[in-house]
């Protein structure tokens, strides 16, 4: 089981809004380097609502090609429209990636049936491992505890990331799921009280500014040491708040410009990050030694 920290990576651009896949790589094997357990492509952090379908898959395919085994490479593949989230699941596979990442579909606000359709009809297109992604904040669907639970049942499903922050529903989930099927929180500020519930990882935006805190974070929660856990995570708690003082990726993209890895362009209707943020960005990544 693919386990610790899983970082949704951001997609660099240019001054000029292309896509920067020399900035890709490089962030890329920085992560590899201080111990990123995996790679998430194209997911919310990598701006997946507006590159094209011609992009996104061109995403997928360098990235699976630069790593080339190193690390697992998870495609965001989801959408709301089932065939859609089918053709770019498909690729994923096709090109080799490890798992795919399938949101729950926003928007058009299905009921618990029609998303176990969805996922069910995905499932039965591919054969590489699928990921569910429930993330309501963005979504406005929630995809129910009972509807993980029979979607665990199809072969290929083998996960859930859950960005809802309720330890609660964690550990519910924790104890009617499948021994094999894995839990990831998509929430950094709850990540290591997660994990010593019982989640085998995060996937991260922390970890694009900390890669290697955040994976000593997720080692040391997964083995149950509380103390060294607290440790870490006492020096991230900046970046777990302010990395979402505005709509996540402005931030990090910012952050990571500042760290001098990337430019910090953003898609519109994202925006570049408010000037009145920026200390508090800038004192985060103070903490946790970022610069």
């Amino acid at each position: 089981m693919l386990q610790g920290s899983l970082v949704a990576i951001v997609t660099p651009m240019k001054d000029d809004g292309e896509l920067d896949f020399d900035a890709l790589t490089s962030l890329i094997d920085w992560h590899i380097d201080a111990g990123t357990a995996g790679i998430v492509i194209v997911g919310t952090t990598g701006e997946s609502p507006t590159v094209s379908v011609a992009e996104h898959k061109a995403l997928i395919d360098i990235t699976v090609k630069h790593v080339a085994g190193r690390v697992a490479v998870i495609a965001g593949t989801g959408a709301n429209s089932t065939q859609e989230a089918i053709e770019l699941t498909r690729f994923a596979q096709q090109v080799g990636a490890d798992y795919s990442l399938s949101v729950v579909p926003y928007y058009n606000k299905p009921t618990q049936q029609g998303m176990y359709e969805h996922f069910k009809a995905i499932a039965e297109a591919v054969t590489i491992p699928i990921i569910l992604y429930n993330v309501p904040g963005r979504t406005v669907a929630d995809l129910a505890n009972d509807t993980v639970v029979r979607l665990s049942a199809i072969k290929n499903i083998v996960g859930l990331k859950d960005a809802t922050a309720d330890l609660y529903r964690a550990s519910d989930l924790f104890d009617r799921l499948p021994a094999d099927f894995a839990c990831y929180t998509g929430d950094d500020g709850s990540a290591a009280a997660f994990m010593l519930m019982g989640g085998h990882g995060v996937i991260s935006v922390t970890a694009n500014v900390a890669p290697q805190l955040m994976a000593d974070l997720c080692r040391h929660a997964l083995a149950g040491d509380v103390a060294a856990t607290r440790r870490i995570n006492n020096k991230l708690l900046g970046l777990h708040r302010d990395l979402f003082v505005e709509a996540n990726p402005i931030p990090v993209k910012w952050a990571l410009a500042e760290m001098g890895r990337m430019g910090q362009y953003i898609r519109l209707p994202l925006t570049p990050l408010s000037e009145a943020h920026h200390h508090l960005i800038r004192a985060a990544l103070q903490r946790a030694e970022a610069i």
